[in-house]
């Protein structure tokens, strides 16, 4: 299993010699190599058995490093990079032939972010190349937010797990393009799409491909756990009598789960709820940083099948929604 430690100079000096470290981020976990080593980079496709087709992030030091990278810096992107760096957005730019084909899956872009969490911030700091790193887990499954489930999974694949505690945000950083007159969004994410407009003015949307995906997370299916998914309305969940074989989700917490509370193998096992009752900015946070968790969580219990309240969407909902659906095996929304 892989050593999980704090040690950020053990972790640097393994990435030196192009081996696999997960790393954390206020988003979600990653497994990082250096971005510059195309051998160290097809570790990263090995090890979660991602397609080649799908392009990975690269995680710069800082907005001054930006331009080691790519050939072009739009206005608006800086703009954003000044305004949410480090943070959970990701800038797609025209990448500069140091960055290794095998990253960007052949495209002439590439996706840069600098991350917010001290650990990696500090790692970045000592190494002389920038860091890429899909989320640490296998293709296709729940982001892990946590050490432990980077370990769950990819623990006999890679050596070394840099703790840096739980997630703040929980969900991966939205992705902006500038290829266009207009910038566009190729996936929600922790950064809302709001606070985006409000920077750079109107924004277009582009968040769906079925193969060849201009930016990580586009494919339809994603983020899934093993077991089937469904999504319902509030009403819909608050409508239904509970179901010992069903794994429950909920935004806020219904008034009739309180009737059933007394049952604690269906409470402890089969229902849980991403934040508490409201509506607030807050609220939707806390639902954030919950999400895989939760999911990771009804995945692992006795249930058969796991359904999960739509949230509203506005706020960072509309992220949490987007992969949801990924997620599900049927959309009834």
């Amino acid at each position: 299993m892989a050593l999980v430690s704090t040690n950020v100079r053990e972790a640097g000096e393994l990435l030196k010699v192009g081996q696999l470290v997960a790393i954390p981020t206020e988003t979600v976990y990653g497994l990082a190599a250096n971005a510059l080593d195309s051998k160290a980079v097809a570790a990263i496709f090995a090890a979660k058995d991602r397609p080649t087709f799908d392009p990975l992030i690269v995680h710069v030091k800082s907005l001054d490093s930006m331009s080691d990278y790519v050939t072009n810096i739009p206005e608006k992107a800086r703009q954003l990079a000044e305004a949410f760096w480090p943070g959970p957005l990701t800038l797609l730019l025209p990448k500069k032939s140091i960055i290794p084909d095998l990253v960007t899956s052949g495209l002439p872009t590439v996706g840069l972010r600098v991350p917010h969490h001290p650990l990696t911030l500090e790692l970045l700091q000592m190494l002389e190349f920038p860091l890429a790193a899909p989320s640490a887990n296998p293709f296709g499954y729940i982001s892990p937010t946590t050490a432990q489930h980077v370990q769950e999974q990819l623990g006999d694949k890679i050596p070394f797990i840099l703790d840096g505690g739980e997630c703040l945000v929980g969900i991966e950083s939205t992705i902006v393009s500038f290829e266009q007159e207009t910038p566009r969004i190729l996936r929600l994410g922790g950064l809302r799409s709001e606070d985006i407009e409000s920077m750079i003015g109107s924004v277009e949307f582009n968040l769906y491909s079925s193969s060849s995906p201009l930016a990580p997370g586009m494919l339809k299916s994603h983020y899934a756990p093993r077991k089937p998914l469904y999504l319902h309305s509030k009403k819909e969940m608050a409508d239904r009598e509970l179901d010992a074989e069903i794994g429950y989700l909920f935004f806020t917490k219904p008034r009739h789960v309180a009737l059933h509370e007394n049952c604690l193998v269906l409470a402890e096992q089969s229902i849980e709820t991403l934040s508490n009752n409201g509506l607030t900015n807050s609220l939707f946070l806390q639902a954030a940083q919950n999400l895989f968790g939760y999911l990771r969580k009804l995945d692992a219990s006795p249930v058969k099948e796991i359904w999960v309240e739509i949230l509203p969407e506005i706020d960072l909902g509309r992220a949490i929604n987007d992969r949801l659906r990924r997620a599900a095996v049927s959309r009834e929304l």
